[in-house]
């Protein structure tokens, strides 16, 4: 896995805590928190999508980040578990690894692509 990539998952981190202060945020410290959390993950998602496929890199960001809210929400929250819920984050995270398998290119490819 390149830097770039880490940059996704890290961003993808971001996202849930920023959902997560979306919901939860009621002072103007939490809501400062919330809004860095923003920032930075849209950022680094930004800075990895000059040099991944955006289409895939976003669909990474999205599926990890929803993946992380729900189960947020189950270990933080008391959330009930469900079966059927984790079978379906399992069927994305699953897709979401697919497309990146999928859309993983030499960077030689991606230069001829480029140019």
């Amino acid at each position: 896995m390149n830097i770039e990539w880490l940059k996704v998952i890290t961003a993808a981190v971001f996202e849930v805590m920023w959902v997560i202060g979306l919901k939860y945020a009621s002072t103007v410290m939490e809501w400062g928190g919330t809004l860095f959390a923003m920032y930075v993950s849209f950022h680094l998602l930004v800075m990895a999508g000059k040099n991944l496929p955006v289409g895939t890199a976003y669909a990474v960001f999205v599926g990890l980040g929803t993946a992380g809210t729900v189960l947020a929400d189950i270990i933080f929250f008391g959330e009930p578990i469900k079966v059927m819920k984790i079978i379906l984050i399992l069927v994305l995270l699953i897709g979401v690894i697919g497309l990146k398998l999928a859309g993983d290119e030499t960077p030689e490819k991606q230069k001829e692509v480029r140019m």
